[in-house]
């Protein structure tokens, strides 16, 4: 039997020898390059990866050996697909096709911002955060009202929520996104500090019924159930704030915001009802105009594949040998379209990247229904 040190310094030589080969290898991967940069054939060839692994693995009649060639090649072909794609980036004109870069967005008090809801939802209160007080706006009744009017060019922004800490992504909202020719150029945070509010005078001991959003009513619902209080679901926060005010009802109050409580006129029973302390939702601003500001650090994009083993993990791959970190991800799977999933990912960095444009370039290429939904 050999000596352990005697085997080692054979893996060292065999190693040695795998590197210099392995340069070789992505010598000829950038040769490849250069002729597809002046052939425009594509870079991503799955036809002929599938037909090399099944060569490769022919009489391989030991299984682990035939998954491990297997696993070593796909990882090779993954490597020199991304060194392919970062020599022909800088040919790439995508994003300018797609994007304008501006110092900053084009807002005064002509624009018009519209959300879904009243005065007094959490939508109104990220519009004012984002916008200010002065800029034009108006609510309408459903989210997709929102996307509607924005692709109509009724407006020049608009504000949705995409996600709450406490009750995760708001559904629907990506699909709208992507339905319609809009983009995301912006985000803004709220904190939802949910306050029980009725009509001036009443006490805790006079309410039977609470209203609000089911969001509100779920994150309010350790509170609530030790009431014994019917819960009845409305449209939004400030909705249930107005119907307090408007039936002039002693027993009824609603989960709000302090905001909402105030424009209409109510009086707050008891504040933090909400039972996690860190209750924040998401909103992205939208526009029609595909923009991008110079400092924006945030780029959302989506696209679609097979359920098949390892196409997630290869596409994250261009991510993580880009260095580009990755900050969100969501799965849903599309309609009619069996074993086929849609991601929406959000990844840190600017369009103007070139670690961003490396990677968005890969994804682009070996994804379907692929869309950058913006960078904010």
């Amino acid at each position: 039997m050999k000596e352990l040190t005697q085997i080692r310094q054979e893996i060292d030589e065999i190693d040695k020898q795998l590197v210099e080969l392995f340069e070789k290898r992505m010598d000829c991967a950038g040769e490849v390059a250069e002729y597809k940069r002046g052939t425009g054939k594509a870079i991503y060839d799955p036809i002929r990866e599938k037909n090399k692994i099944e060569i490769l693995t022919e009489g391989q009649k030991d299984t682990f050996m035939a998954k491990a060639i297997e696993e070593m090649f796909l990882q090779l072909m993954s490597i020199s697909r991304r060194y392919q794609y970062s020599i022909l980036s800088q040919d790439d004109t995508y994003v300018e096709e797609q994007f304008e870069e501006v110092d900053a967005l084009d807002i005064h008090e002509g624009t018009k911002v519209v959300y879904q809801g009243i005065p007094g939802a959490y939508q109104e209160q990220a519009m004012v955060k984002y916008f200010g007080e002065n800029v034009k706006n108006f609510s309408v009744p459903e989210f997709q009202d929102v996307v509607k009017t924005l692709d109509q060019g009724k407006a020049d922004y608009g504000v949705l929520p995409i996600e709450n800490t406490s009750a995760g992504t708001v559904s629907g909202i990506y699909d709208m996104i992507l339905d319609y020719d809009i983009c995301v150029v912006g985000e803004e945070t709220v904190e939802c500090h949910h306050v029980l509010a009725g009509l001036p005078g009443a006490e805790l001991e006079q309410i039977k019924r609470v209203y609000s959003h089911p969001q509100g009513l779920m994150q309010c619902k350790k509170f609530l159930n030790q009431r014994g209080w019917d819960q009845i679901k409305v449209a939004n926060t400030a909705i249930s704030a107005k119907k307090v005010a408007d039936d002039q009802d002693i027993t009824k109050a609603a989960i709000c915001s302090e905001r909402a409580a105030q424009i209409y006129g109510l009086e707050i029973l008891k504040r933090e009802v909400n039972y996690e302390g860190n209750n924040t939702t998401r909103f992205v601003i939208m526009s029609k105009k595909k923009q991008y500001r110079k400092d924006a650090g945030k780029v959302s994009m989506s696209f679609s594949l097979p359920h098949e083993s390892g196409s997630l993990y290869n596409i994250l791959t261009h991510f993580m040998f880009n260095d580009v970190s990755m900050s969100n991800i969501e799965s849903r799977p599309l309609p009619g379209r069996q074993w086929e999933y849609g991601f929406y990912i959000d990844v840190i960095g600017n369009l103007n990247d070139p670690a961003i444009r490396n990677a968005l370039a890969g994804v682009r290429e070996e994804t379907k229904d692929f869309k950058i939904l913006g960078n904010f």
